[in-house]
């Protein structure tokens, strides 16, 4: 029976997981990467923000981001509601916050095949195709027994292994989940207009329907709807769903053509009580599930990447020891709490008839399209935490200054 000890273990592949297992490497860790291969039938597609795409360009993924993701130059939301008050449809513009883009769009195939490749060829990281079958968690080390009999040890296990996650499980870490109600239909599609770097969201009465630039005349959509009529959806032959896309659009892209089978993800939310503990920390789904509104869901893991990977360099020696783990709580409660407080309640806004909700969702995106300031903290906050109030006292320091200049 093979033994092996490494600095970290990380449990899962997905795109978090393999994000996790390149910055550690490339921080010095010798790491174990534990899962099956990287899924390249997922049909979704990620808004990579400018933030993590800084990040993925250290992990030396850059050059391949920017030759197969498409750029978010412009995100518009609109209410396509019929309820007696509605929102102004709100634009948000990258060059009003003097940026190209606002990130780019790209297949979770393609990022997958890419991320996996490059774990695969880093130096330090060591792959095991297998599944954790048992977690031994212990005070100095964590034991994890993979599905071909090999056992693994690490000061530091990273959860990335889904919302579902065994490795929380293993750490006594209890969660709360509340399913939604809805169902996410996901699909590429094809369309006669240039999307030109637009990117669209609806919001009906049953929740958010995305559409999001890809290359080309190609976007993809992500449509939620009421779990109960997700079936309807999905029966529907590729011209009919083709044309239910379009009138849902508003033929604002003129003729679509679908050009894959969609697929569907009952929705939910889920917060863990702790993200750390036991040796154990979590990122990525296995620490955070919401709706898919506002492109939150890869950036707040990277996020986690990024905090963790600092925490443990900070606490080389043993980078699971319980001050790390309680650093990397404090480092992440705040982000993740505030993003997942303010999607779950604007999609609760979406769900509800109640006239209070209308009047308040209405209040915000007027402020939103009026005031060119208050549009530019959105931006940029929604982009990282923090970013927006240092744009805005740069922006008035830079000001002061040409003041003093005349």
């Amino acid at each position: 029976m093979e033994r092996a000890e490494y600095d970290v273990l990380i449990a899962g592949t997905g795109p978090v997981g393999l994000i996790a297992a390149l910055a550690f490497a490339d921080a010095g860790f010798r790491i174990a990467l534990v899962g099956p291969k990287a899924s390249t039938s997922d049909a979704r597609t990620t808004a990579v923000m400018n933030p993590a795409l800084r990040f993925l360009d250290s992990l030396k993924m850059g050059p391949f981001l920017h030759e197969h993701g498409e750029p978010l130059k412009t995100m518009r939301i609109v209410d396509a509601t019929s309820r007696l008050v509605r929102s102004p449809t709100v634009t948000f513009r990258a060059a009003e916050i003097d940026m190209p883009a606002f990130g780019l769009n790209i297949t979770n195939a393609e990022l997958n095949a890419a991320l996996e490749s490059a774990a695969n060829a880093r130096p330090g990281v060591v792959r095991y195709e297998s599944m954790v079958e048992r977690w031994e968690p212990g005070e100095g080390r964590v034991g994890a027994k993979i599905a071909d009999g090999t056992e693994l040890t690490a000061r530091l296990v990273v959860a990335a292994d889904g919302r579902s996650s065994p490795a929380r499980l293993a750490a006594g870490i209890e969660v709360d989940v509340r399913p939604t109600g809805q169902t996410a239909i996901v699909l590429a599609f094809s369309h006669a207009r240039p999307h030109s770097g637009i990117s669209t969201e609806f919001h009906t009465e049953s929740g958010p329907f995305t559409q999001v630039p890809l290359a080309g005349d190609r976007s993809s959509l992500v449509w939620v709807v009421k779990s109960q009529d997700a079936a309807e959806l999905l029966a529907l032959d590729r011209n009919e769903l083709a044309s239910r896309v379009e009138r849902q659009m508003r033929s604002m892209l003129g003729r679509v053509t679908v050009d894959v089978d969609p697929q569907a993800y009952p929705l939910s939310t889920s917060r863990p009580r702790r993200y750390a503990d036991k040796r154990i920390a979590l990122i990525g789904e296995a620490a955070h599930v919401f709706p898919p509104i506002g492109a939150q869901g890869l950036n707040l893991g990277i996020r986690d990447v990024e905090s963790l990977v600092s925490v443990a360099t900070r606490y080389r020696g043993d980078p699971g020891a319980s001050a790390a783990l309680a650093e990397y709580e404090v480092r992440r409660r705040p982000d993740v709490a505030m993003r997942a407080n303010a999607v779950n309640l604007l999609n609760r806004s979406l769900l509800s008839d109640l006239l209070p909700a209308q009047l308040a969702r209405s209040t915000v995106f007027e402020a939103l399209r009026a005031f060119s300031p208050i549009r530019a903290l959105f931006m940029h906050e929604g982009m990282r935490p923090g970013s927006g109030l240092r744009a805005l006292f740069s922006l008035k320091a830079r000001d002061r200054r040409a003041e003093d200049r005349t």
